[in-house]
Parts: structure tokens; sequence; C-alpha cells
């Protein structure tokens, strides 16, 4: 039962993990109700995700589970509805539309000033908090055509310190947004740990759907400039040619009745440019070289900054957005056999099949002997060709197959800007320890990266810092 973990993600993720460790990376286990299959093997995620797509889907269970939190949209939806969703939102995601890095020079001043400003206060600051709003205005910018101005409500300071928040940022709607946002991530993280029993568990009421009219309340004005703005078009009798749809929003819009919304926070690259000032230092040198040591970012230097697409990578393996995932069967399918002296599996219709990223990242025999350690130079030298090349699906941050993420450039881009514009700035990042959430004392003798972690990863529908994370980070001089 897996709904005794808090964090029902991570959760899975350890219990397959010590299965793994104790009957193979292939796992049968039944729970009464329903049958799942549980993998940590690569061929068997290329399988689901690519080779055999037909056969699996998201499935009627995940669907109901999410509905009431996203909707139909692309990432809650299957067959027909999906490539409809897919369709829709390819477009907007082409290299012209996503080099337009105005949006972040815009919400990274506004940022730089808030981080410069907690600073000189002598206080620390919540990285995470400060990324998800550059995050969240950036993106909204870019997808629906308005900012929706989160930077400006500013950023929190610690429980612990004898500041308080301003109202203006306890009340301002991007606080209340990402607070609805974050608690039902929660809830529908818990419901995914349920399986086919979680309706009993708001068997009087819906707990996400008040915490959904919060998230729409705040979106609704971007929707309503979009929805007449294709009133004004109607009116003027515009062919669909002479209608502009620079975002897309606007281009939904004038195609159906609705819209989707995301939001995912990043905040482990701080994190480990704390853990790793080598790696800061390098990371600033090739920035230095390529872009300048003041210059903003532009399209093409995100090509030439080889070492910063490693870090990201390597940041990408230890810490996946979504650590774990499943598809169910629609149709009998039959796993390829995952090695030698291994037979293939056999899986019938209506069989959830887990698939845990972050584990499969982790593995010594897909990794080498060092996949526990944050090595960015690993997606640069001999071990790229040793490794990767070979068996491209032990590397699956963003999906794969068909229903691979469609920002996953947009994500690159926006990490790339924000790391080179920080590295710019500032140095000697520190972890404020009085802040962080230290790890439970029994992780030291835990498996993994658990002995040596210094915050606490913990995952919804995506892997976070429970409690923020809380960095120092010293402003470089100009002679530096």
């Amino acid at each position: 039962d897996f709904s005794c973990f808090p964090d029902a993600f991570l959760g899975i993720a350890e219990v397959l993990l010590r299965w793994n460790q104790e009957y193979g990376n292939v796992v049968n286990i039944d729970l009464s109700t329903s049958i799942s299959l549980l993998t940590n093997e690569p061929d068997h995620v290329k399988t689901i995700l690519a080779t055999q797509f037909d056969s699996f889907a998201k499935g009627s269970l995940f669907i109901s589970q999410i509905d009431s939190l996203f909707g139909e949209g692309v990432f809650n939806s299957d067959g027909e509805m999906w490539k409809f969703h897919r369709s829709m939102t390819r477009p907007f995601f082409t290299r012209e539309r996503i080099s337009d890095f105005e949006i972040y020079d815009r919400n990274w001043d506004i940022s730089l000033k808030l981080a410069k400003g907690r600073l000189a206060e002598g206080y620390s600051i919540d990285i995470q908090d400060l990324i998800a709003r550059f995050t969240l205005d950036s993106a909204t910018e870019f997808l629906f055509g308005g900012n929706v101005g989160s930077l400006s409500a500013g950023i929190p300071y610690h429980p612990s310190v004898v500041r308080e928040n301003t109202t203006e940022f306890s009340n301002h709607p991007s606080t209340s947004f990402i607070k609805a946002l974050t608690e039902g991530l929660l809830l529908a993280a818990g419901r995914l740990s349920m399986g086919y029993e979680w309706p009993l568990s708001e068997f009087t009421k819906d707990r996400i759907l008040p915490l959904r009219k919060i998230m729409d309340d705040f979106t609704d004005p971007l929707m309503k400039m979009a929805l007449a703005k294709r009133e004004q078009d109607l009116s003027l009798d515009k062919t669909p040619d002479e209608k502009e749809e620079p975002t897309l929003l606007s281009h939904l819009v004038n195609h159906t009745q609705g819209g989707s919304k995301s939001s995912e926070r990043r905040a482990f690259s701080v994190y480990m440019l704390a853990e790793h000032p080598d790696i800061e230092n390098r990371l600033r040198q090739e920035i230095y070289e390529k872009v300048g040591s003041t210059g903003a970012p532009k399209y093409e230097h995100m090509r030439e900054m080889r070492f910063m697409k490693a870090f990201l990578n390597e940041v990408l393996r230890l810490y996946p957005p979504v650590p774990v995932n499943s598809r169910k069967t629609t149709a009998p399918v039959v796993l390829p056999s995952a090695g030698p002296g291994q037979k293939p599996v056999y899986v019938p219709r209506d069989i959830n099949c887990v698939y845990t990223v972050m584990n499969m990242h982790r593995r010594t025999d897909l990794w080498g002997p060092d996949a526990l350690k944050f090595d960015p130079d690993r997606f640069l030298d001999a071990r790229v060709q040793k490794y990767l090349v070979p068996n491209p699906y032990i590397f699956c941050p963003f999906n794969a197959g068909p229903r691979i993420c469609l920002g996953q450039q947009f994500a690159y881009h926006e990490a790339s800007y924000y790391l080179v514009r920080l590295l710019q700035q500032f140095t000697e990042f520190t972890l404020d320890a009085s802040a962080n959430i230290p790890p439970p004392a029994h992780w030291k003798s835990g498996d993994g990266l658990k002995p040596t972690e210094k915050i606490v990863p913990t995952a919804h529908l995506t892997l976070f810092v429970k409690g923020g994370l809380w960095v120092r980070m010293r402003e470089l001089k100009n002679d530096e």
C-alpha cells in the first residue's frame, strides 16, 4: 500500500528500489484490486514509450485521478483526443518561437533586483520560489501573451527570521495560485498512490476542485483577453490567415474552446552549484568565453555552451523532473528480455506498468560504477559512447517517443539563460543550513544519494525541494 508515503511518487521509487535489489529489475505486484508491473529496465521503457506506443495509454484510472486538476488536455488524454491536443500545441514550440529571449531579459531584471535586495538585508533566499516566479512569468508571457507579474509580489522571508512577509506578498494572486497548485499536485499524487480506491478518500467532496477555482481565477484574465481578441477578429470577418496568433493561447481560442495550464519548479541546479564550487567555476569560464561577463545570452550561444548542456543533463539524470511514471496496456504486450539469461515478459491487457526514471538514471550497471557521483563530464567524454549511445533509453528526463515533452528545448533554454545570468552576477553559493529542512537522521545509512543529501528532495507529480532551497551567494565585483 503506497498510500503510507506522504510523497507518493518518491515512496514508490524507494519501494521499487528495494524490490529491485531483492528480486530484480522487473517486479509484479498484486494489490488485490489491481495488478501492476514495476520495471527498471530501459528496454521496457523503450517498448512502453516508443516501439509499442499504441499498446499503452495513460488509462481511464489515471485520467480520472487527475481530471479535476488538469482537465482534458495534452497531459491528461489518450487516443484521438491526445493527438488533437498534441497537434494544436506542437507549432508553438518551434525554434523560431522558443528563441524569444527578450521575455527572459525582462523577468531576469526583476528577479535580480529581488535577489540583491534580500541579500543586502543579510538574509538567505528561497531560490526555488524565486525561480518558480521567474518561470511562471516567463511561461505565461510566452504561452498566453500576458505576464501575470508574480515577481512583483516579492519573495518570502524564512519563517524563522524576525521579518514578516509583506501584505503585498501574502495577498498577491500569484502566491495563492502557487499555493493552490502545490496543494493540488500533492492531492493528485495521493490519489495516484491509492489506485482504484482513491474516490473513497474524497467520498463527500472533490478536494481539488476548490483549488482549481483559485487557479482558474488567476488565469481567467488572460483567457478573457484572448477570447475578446477572437470576438474582435470575428466581427471584422478576418480569415484564419489574417488572424494574429503570436501565442499558444491565441491559437487555441481561435480553434478550440479551452486551453491548458502548467507550472514546474526547478532548483536542483543551484543545489549542485552549492555542492560543487569547481563546477561553478567551469561554468562561469564557459559563459565568459561564449557570452561574456555581462552580455545577455542569445539562441546561438545555447548550442555553443557544451558544458552548460552537460551540467543540466547531469542534474536531470540524478534529479529527473518526473521521478516515476506509468502507462496502462491497451492490448497484450511482450516486453523484451532484460539481458542475458532473462526471459521476455508477457503483459496482459489492462495492466499498469510503472517505470522509475530516477532509479534507472542511477543504476551503476547502466551508467558505470560512479553513477551516484555528480559529474557533468559523463555527457562529454568516452562514457557517452560506452553507455548512452548504445542504450539511449537509460536517459529519459523528458519522457520519449511520441509523447516526449514538447517543451523540452524551451526548458533547456530557460534554465540555461537563468544560470548564465546568475553566474554572471553571483558566486560562492552556499546552502543555509539554518533554514533548509535537514534530511532525516536515518538517511545517513540509506541507499543511493541519501547519505550525502543536504536537503530533502520530494515529489508530487514532479520533483522539488521540501521546504524550499534556501541559499546565500556573494555578488561578483566588477574586477572579478
